[in-house]
């Protein structure tokens, strides 16, 4: 990503986020695009509590009052700086880039996006309070592109934030964004959730050179723009359920920055739950992986349809390529193998319609479904329309490469 003393914004084609470049997203594999999104169903199981960082947040007596909500949480939601080696373009006095972030724990450790930190050599963290302090970079996660920072601060200068639950989240409910864009600290926007189960393309390079996708994002039209990288999307009793990480946008500042839109989009607080305990111990966190490729949203239509020889209404996860070696390989899954009437759309592949019984109407469904409960080793059993018949087959889940 490209920074500036105030913002983190990549573009191309005329869109641009904060955190990547909206080009057709590759999926699981080192070749495919994504299908549209549509959620999960309710009755998926529930997160599993050992994976949470904390417990979920109670509900703050807010009532819906934006001043309280403000009052309460802004002394949780810091300022992010970041400085580059000697020898840069920048000289040493002045920041490379800027960002959000807030405190999770009375611990010291600090969420933001990995964009945002991304090739740092040293990190500032500023509190509301007026305290500064160098952060120790615990460790990153380009998939959700979220990192962990730990400062050492006195326990009383920390305000963690409540937790909520993104699996509740529902797409017309207000929420609140406060983070720093354009520099300008604490600012706070309103909106609402727009939608959810989203996918964008991942900060993780795959085999090939293109990006594996990051999937379950909340879509939002609350205002973002460059520097809310990092900062809490809040719902209205004051509990995080998001991370906002991106903007969709066609509208630049003279400057060259991007600007808000109304398309934002931000990281599901329960992949913040499943994802840092593992940055803290660790440094990093293993992603569940498949192997396979599938098909652009935009390609999803009644032409391609037809020319895969699928019925009208067909719905799933339509396997276009399986890659050698990987776990889908292992299980016998079958990629496209008869050329169509469309040049480079191969008919014969599997169409995925559940995993472990939950219905998969499209590719973000099974993406939701392994972000949010499953893990390398793990044995799911995927059912599949096969030449026209439905086919149960076991894989083993593995590790992102």
């Amino acid at each position: 990503m490209k920074k500036s003393p105030l913002v983190a914004v990549a573009a191309a084609l005329s869109l641009a986020t904060i955190a990547c470049s909206l080009q057709p997203i590759p999926i699981e594999s080192p070749t495919p695009t994504r299908l549209p999104v549509t959620p999960l169903p309710t009755a998926a199981p529930p997160v599993d509590s050992r994976s949470s960082i904390i417990e979920t947040g109670g509900v703050l007596p807010l009532n819906g009052d934006l001043i309280a909500l403000y009052k309460r949480v802004s002394p949780g939601v810091v300022t992010i700086w970041t400085f580059e080696e000697l020898g840069t373009p920048h000289e040493a006095s002045v920041p490379s880039g800027q960002g959000s972030g807030f405190v999770i724990d009375t611990q010291g450790h600090i969420v933001t996006n990995q964009h945002v930190v991304n090739g740092a050599s040293e990190i500032e963290v500023d509190f509301p309070s007026g305290i500064k302090a160098w952060a120790q970079l615990l460790g990153t996660d380009p998939d959700s592109d979220l990192a962990i920072l730990e400062v050492d601060v006195p326990a009383e200068a920390l305000v963690p934030l409540p937790l909520g639950d993104s699996d509740q989240v529902r797409v017309g409910e207000f929420v609140v964004a406060i983070g720093n864009p354009f520099g300008l600290t604490g600012t706070m926007t309103v909106g609402v959730v727009s939608a959810i189960g989203r996918t964008l393309e991942s900060e993780r390079l795959a085999p090939g050179g293109t990006r594996f996708s990051a999937g379950d994002l909340i879509q939002t039209d609350a205002a973002i723009n460059p520097g809310n990288s990092g900062g809490p999307l809040l719902n209205m009793s004051g509990q995080v359920i998001g991370i906002n990480r991106a903007i969709q946008t066609e509208i630049f500042t003279v400057e060259g920055s991007a600007a808000n839109s109304g398309v934002g989009f931000a990281v599901p607080v329960n992949i913040l739950r499943r994802v840092a305990p593992s940055l803290i111990a660790a440094g990093s966190y293993d992603y569940p992986y498949l192997g396979i490729s599938s098909l652009d949203d935009d390609l999803w239509n009644l032409k391609t349809i037809e020319a895969l020889g699928l019925p009208p209404a067909a719905l799933g996860a339509y396997v276009t390529e399986v890659v050698p070696g990987g776990p889908a390989d292992h299980a016998g899954l079958r990629g496209g193998r008869r050329e169509t009437a469309i040049p480079g759309l191969l008919a014969g592949g599997d169409l995925i319609i559940a995993i472990d019984d939950q219905p998969v109407k499209k590719f973000a469904d099974l993406l939701s479904f392994l972000f949010k409960y499953t893990e390398p080793g793990q044995q799911v059993v995927l059912t599949v329309i096969r030449e026209n018949e439905e086919v149960e087959i076991p894989l083993t889940i593995g590790a992102r490469p």
